[in-house]
């Protein structure tokens, strides 16, 4: 039986602070019950297909959000759940890329390649250009289609970004993380560069603004030039609330005293985030949208508990196949849904959005094959069965090999050294290393900047390399039962296996030099074209000539961004 050590905090203390006897069915925190009169009559009829705001946040932790119980404020989302559907039994995958790409295809990573890590700025890589997306399937159905936030799906090539992939408009960043005010991103020492776009061009006069206003402000835009007669898709990616960890002054004061600081700034951020959706909101129903919409709300990953983040009381992080990692926050909000102020348990995966809003937009579904979503709307309207049995969270045969792992551990049908994870029905599976395993109790527990250290560890399974969770008796994954249960095991690794079987080849190529800002005005952008070919595959020589004809140009870019960020500083009055 596993041993556990408590760093930081006795378990009677943990208790007495009621983070262990958290009630996971209990109703004050994840569900609702229905008070409202008008609860049972029927929604507005489908005369014309809805508009859809797609709302996704950046590394927001299961923990954080009002009612998951946790102390900070986000009154906007907990009163749109409340009048909606919470989804908690809902999942995404653990990093942003891999999010993202199955939210756009409505495939498994290992269906388009993206099964390792995510897309670095200089890699000669992106969603594959043979995948028919989300918003191009929209736009077959006349919708006009937005794109606001942070896309991360790869940027070498002008057929890469958003607005080659389907969306009619785009403002924001391409790459993984930016300053919140200068948009700037380092990929390493000296390799620096803008990272805010307006289409296919950059937006340099857009420095200086706070990205979760400026995204806000750009949506009641859009909102505001269109009809409500026509329908609308607005993909809202928030940058909130990934590191760095920024937020205006006043929002920072709210909080001011919790005694840990990268909890008290990621929580401003968080509450910042909310106030922005409320405007989001505002926008709909001033502008004539409202009535006619459907509100998704969702998670990327797990929250990054070392940067303020929190998923207690689940285990694991960020980056991690744990709970922690991959069950996400969550809801639709719509006056067309049948049964609202609800909390529903359907087994529901982020690759779903894609056949349940093409479905909800009369889109044509018949000519897009390999889907792994299912279309989950009547479970969200009328509380029907979920379509879904079961999720595989990704196979990762380029993660580092589980030292203990073998394929004598896996029946001789699975190497367990492989990094894996499957549910299937209220069983899952994980093989290999699934990422740092403890639980971490909410930062604000003491008040000394390092209380993320006081955490429940797990002292042994360091040799291991299966476990197995009854998720839903055991959704905090305390009780490893592969040893009990070597039949469900067995059955789980050979589910693996057939996934395997349709995986095609990890698309993750080396890092190009001439990805670098420098030869592109100091700005990240597309790099490459059809007439490079692989010319540049480590191309030493041509790099070295480049640098010498930009030389000048780059102490200009260099000189240029100093004064940027000195101006964005004095204008922002951040701390």
């Amino acid at each position: 039986m596993a041993v556990y050590a408590l760093t930081g905090f006795s378990l009677v203390s943990l208790l007495s602070f009621g983070y262990l006897s958290w009630d996971w069915m209990k109703p004050s925190l994840v569900a609702d019950v229905a008070t409202d009169p008008m609860q049972k009559s029927l929604p507005p009829t489908f005369t014309r297909p809805p508009h859809i705001i797609f709302i996704l946040t950046d590394d927001q932790g299961y923990h954080d959000i009002g009612y998951h119980g946790s102390d900070i404020q986000t009154p906007t989302l907990d009163r749109l759940a409340a009048e909606g559907v919470k989804l908690e039994n809902y999942y995404i995958q653990p990093i942003c890329t891999p999010s993202r790409s199955q939210l756009i295809t409505g495939r498994y990573q290992i269906h388009t390649g993206l099964q390792h890590s995510i897309i670095r700025p200089r890699q000669p890589n992106c969603l594959p250009l043979d995948q028919v997306t989300l918003p191009q399937k929209l736009q077959e159905a006349g919708y006009s289609t937005h794109m606001v936030g942070k896309w991360h799906l790869g940027f070498y090539k002008k057929e890469c970004l958003p607005t080659r992939r389907g969306f009619d408009t785009f403002l924001g960043s391409l790459t993984g993380n930016v300053d919140y005010y200068t948009y700037d991103n380092c990929d390493g020492p000296d390799v620096c560069g803008y990272d805010l776009h307006e289409g296919e061009d950059v937006a340099w006069d857009q420095s200086g603004k706070y990205s979760t206003f400026l995204y806000a402000q750009r949506v009641s835009k859009i909102l505001a030039s269109h009809s409500p007669k026509e329908p609308i898709f607005i993909y809202v990616a928030f940058q909130a609330v990934h590191t760095p960890l920024q937020s205006p002054k006043e929002y920072i004061y709210r909080y001011r005293s919790m005694g840990n600081v990268a909890r008290r700034k990621y929580a401003a951020m968080v509450t910042c985030m909310d106030e922005a959706v409320k405007n989001i909101t505002w926008a709909l129903k001033k502008y004539g949208y409202y009535d006619n919409s459907v509100i998704v709300f969702s998670t990327d990953n797990g929250g990054q508990t070392f940067s303020g983040g929190s998923n207690w009381p689940l285990r694991g992080r960020k980056g991690t196949y744990w709970e922690g990692g991959v069950r996400g926050i969550g809801f639709v909000h719509s006056p067309l849904i049948k049964r609202k102020r609800r909390t529903s348990w359907a087994l529901v995966h982020i690759t779903d959005w894609y056949p349940t809003l093409v479905s909800l937009a009369r889109g044509n579904l018949s000519n897009v094959q390999g889907l792994d979503g299912y279309d989950v709307w009547p479970a969200i309207s009328e509380g029907k069965e979920s379509p879904r049995t079961e999720i595989l969270h990704n196979i990762d045969p380029l993660y580092n090999h589980a030292k203990y792992g073998s394929l004598e551990d896996g029946f001789g049908i699975w190497n367990t050294a492989v990094q894996a994870s499957i549910r299937v029905g209220e069983w899952k599976l994980l093989t290999g290393d699934p990422g740092y395993s403890d639980w971490i109790p909410p930062q604000t527990l003491t008040n000394f900047p390092g209380s993320w250290w006081n955490l429940e560890r797990l002292t042994d399974g360091l040799r291991k390399s299966v476990w197995l969770f009854n998720i839903t008796a055991d959704p905090y994954e305390r009780y490893d039962l592969s040893e009990q249960r070597p039949d469900v095991v067995r059955t789980l690794l050979m589910r693996l296996v057939h996934y395997n079987r349709t995986a095609i080849p990890v698309r993750y190529p080396a890092e190009n030099p001439r990805a670098h800002p420098d030869f592109n005005g100091g700005a990240w952008g597309p790099w490459a074209s059809e007439d490079d070919g692989e010319e540049w595959e480590g191309g030493r020589e041509s790099l070295k000539s480049r640098n010498k004809k930009k030389k000048k140009k780059c102490k200009i870019c260099k000189l240029r961004s100093f004064f940027r960020k000195l101006n964005t500083r004095l204008m922002s009055n951040r701390i």
